[in-house]
C-alpha cells in the first residue's frame, strides 16, 4: 500500500484510532458482519473516516483494492504500515480536499460523515458530505453508511453532559455538520440525494460499539438489543436501560429510538448487486438472535406479576424448575418459553434452582416491576415465595443475607417510592379503622356489662390460684 498521501486539511497531532478526548472509531461485531455480507472479491473500496483496525483488515482481506480517507496523520501512517502488502492508497486530509477522480464499487462510512473533516474546514454540511461521497460511487456502486441518532434510547438513559462541556472534537463545528435528526428525515435525505436504500439496520448499543444490528426490533431481537444496551449502561441511570428498550420495541419505536443506524444503499434506478437483496441477513451478526418462535421466560413471568396472576406463576415455575432438573441451565432472563418447551437464549449459566430463582428475584426488584406482594422486599423473601410454588424450601444458609434492592433507574426508584408510600397510607388507614372499631366496642353497653360481670370472676380466679400454690408448698 502506498504511504499516506497528504491532500490538505489533515490533523497532525490527533488520532481517531487512539483518542484521548473523543469517541473511538467505528468497530464491533455488527460492523464486521455487515462487511462480510456486503463485499465481493472484485470490489474496489473506499473506506471514509475513522474505522477500527479489525474493520479495515476485514475489508482488505475480502476485496481487490482498498483506499482509505483519514483526517489523522498518525492514523494514516499506522494503517499504511499495517496494510503494506495490500493494493491501494491512504489519503490523509479532509473530504473537501479529496480531489482524486477515481470511482469505487463500494464506499464504507460506517462511522458517519461528521469526522471526515478537521477544524480548519469552515463548513461542510452532512448533505454536502454525502454528495461528495456519492460522486465517488461507480454507476452501480454501493454505499454502506452509518449515522448516529441524536434522540436515541441513550438520551433517555443518561444525561447528556457533553452538551455543557464539549469534547475536543466538538469545538469549532457547525451544528449543520451533523446528520438529520431521526430515522425518517435521514431516509428522506438519502432518497433526495438519489440513494436507494436497500436495507436499514438499527444498531445497538452505539455506532462505535455495534454489538448487534437489526432490521426489525421486536420479539427476541428486541431482547438482544436490550441486553446490549443494558451491558453498556451498568451504572446509575435515569431509566432502566433493559426495560426501556423492551418497552420501546413493544410500542413499535425500537428502530426509531435505536442509538444509530446502518444504511445499505445504491445508486437510484440501478440493478441490485449480484448478491440477491433477500439474501442480506436481517440480524448482524446472524447468531446474535436465537432462531425460532417463543418469548423470553422473564418477560412472561413479569407480565404475570404485574397483573397478580399467581395461577400462571404456580403453573410456570414448577415447569421451569422441572426443566432445570432435566439438564437445563439458565435463569429466566436467558431462557425462551415456546409453548410448553424451554430452550436457552445464549450460553448456559451455572447454578442450581435457587441460584436461578434468586437471579430472577433480583432482576424483578432492580426493574421496580409491580408484584402481588409488598414493595421493598428482599431477594430472599421473593426467592422463597417463588421456590415454594415448586415445593422447594429455601433456607437461610443457602440464601443471600436479607438486603433491600434498589431499582436500576431513577424513574423506577421514584415509582417504587410512590408504591411504598401508597402501601403505607393504606396500612395506616387500616390501623386507624381497627383502632376505631376497638374503641367503639369498648364503649358499647354489652362490652361494659360483660366487663363488669367478668372482672370479679377474674379477681376470684387469681386469688384461688395463689391459695393453691401456698397449699402445695
Amino acid at each position: 500500500m502506498t504511504r499516506s498521501n497528504l491532500i490538505g486539511g489533515e490533523m497532525l497531532n490527533w488520532s481517531d484510532l487512539h483518542p484521548v478526548d473523543a469517541r473511538p472509531a467505528a468497530a464491533a461485531p455488527a460492523a464486521t458482519a455487515l462487511l462480510a455480507a456486503a463485499l465481493q472479491p472484485g470490489d474496489s473500496v473506499l473506506i471514509a473516516g475513522p474505522h477500527a483496525v479489525d474493520v479495515i483488515t476485514t475489508v482488505a482481506t475480502r476485496v481487490t483494492s482498498v483506499d482509505l480517507l483519514l483526517r489523522s496523520a498518525p492514523d494514516a501512517e499506522e494503517i499504511a504500515e499495517l496494510l503494506d502488502d495490500t493494493k491501494g492508497q491512504v489519503f490523509c486530509g479532509a473530504l473537501d480536499r479529496f480531489g482524486a477522480d477515481e470511482t469505487y464499487d463500494v464506499i464504507i462510512a460506517l462511522d458517519g460523515l461528521e469526522r471526515l473533516v478537521g477544524p480548519d474546514t469552515p463548513k461542510l454540511t452532512w448533505t454536502e458530505a454525502l454528495a461528495r461521497l456519492q460522486s465517488r460511487l461507480a454507476p452501480t456502486g454501493r454505499l454502506l453508511l452509518g449515522a448516529q441518532n441524536s434522540f436515541g434510547v441513550e438520551r433517555l438513559i443518561q444525561p447528556v453532559i457533553t452538551a455543557a462541556l464539549p469534547r475536543d472534537e466538538d469545538w469549532a463545528r457547525d451544528v449543520a455538520d451533523t446528520a438529520p435528526a431521526g430515522l425518517k428525515p435521514l431516509q428522506t435525505a438519502l432518497s433526495d440525494a438519489g440513494i436507494e436504500v436497500a436495507q436499514t439496520y438499527a444498531v445497538f448499543p452505539s455506532l462505535v460499539e455495534a454489538e448487534v444490528a437489526l432490521t426489525a426490533v421486536d420479539g427476541l431481537a428486541a431482547v438482544a438489543a436490550a441486553k446490549a444496551v443494558a451491558a453498556r449502561n451498568a451504572g446509575p441511570t435515569l431509566m432502566d436501560p433493559y426495560r426501556l428498550v423492551l418497552d420501546a420495541a413493544e410500542a413499535g419505536l425500537g428502530r426509531d429510538l435505536a442509538p444509530a443506524w446502518y444504511f445499505v444503499g445504491r445508486a437510484d434506478g440501478q440493478a441490485p448487486s449480484s448478491r440477491p437483496e433477500g439474501a442480506a441477513p436481517s440480524v448482524l451478526p446472524e447468531a446474535a438472535v436465537p432462531s425460532g418462535s417463543g418469548v423470553l421466560l422473564e418477560e412472561y413471568l413479569l407480565a404475570a406479576l404485574r397483573v397478580d396472576d399467581q395461577a400462571t406463576l404456580r403453573r410456570i415455575i414448577p415447569d421451569y424448575v422441572a426443566w432445570l432438573g432435566g439438564g437445563g441451565a439458565g435463569s429466566p432472563d436467558n431462557v425462551i418459553l415456546d409453548g410448553a418447551s424451554y430452550r436457552l437464549f445464549g450460553e448456559a449459566q451455572d447454578g442450581d434452582v435457587v441460584t436461578h430463582l434468586t437471579r430472577f428475584a433480583r432482576r424483578v426488584l432492580e426493574s421496580g416491576s409491580r408484584q402481588p406482594w409488598p414493595a421493598g422486599g428482599d431477594p430472599h423473601a421473593l426467592t422463597a415465595r417463588l421456590a415454594s410454588m415448586a415445593g422447594i424450601t429455601v433456607t437461610e444458609e443457602v440464601s443471600a443475607s436479607a438486603e433491600v434492592i434498589r431499582p436500576m433507574g431513577s424513574a423506577e426508584q421514584l415509582a417504587t417510592v410512590a408504591r411504598l408510600a401508597d402501601e403505607l397510607a393504606h396500612a395506616s388507614a387500616r390501623a386507624i379503622l381497627f383502632e376505631g372499631t376497638v374503641s367503639g366496642i369498648r364503649r358499647s353497653l354489652p362490652y361494659r356489662v360483660g366487663h363488669a360481670v367478668l372482672n370479679p370472676a377474674r379477681v376470684i380466679r387469681r386469688r384461688a390460684k395463689r391459695l393453691l400454690r401456698k397449699v402445695r408448698r
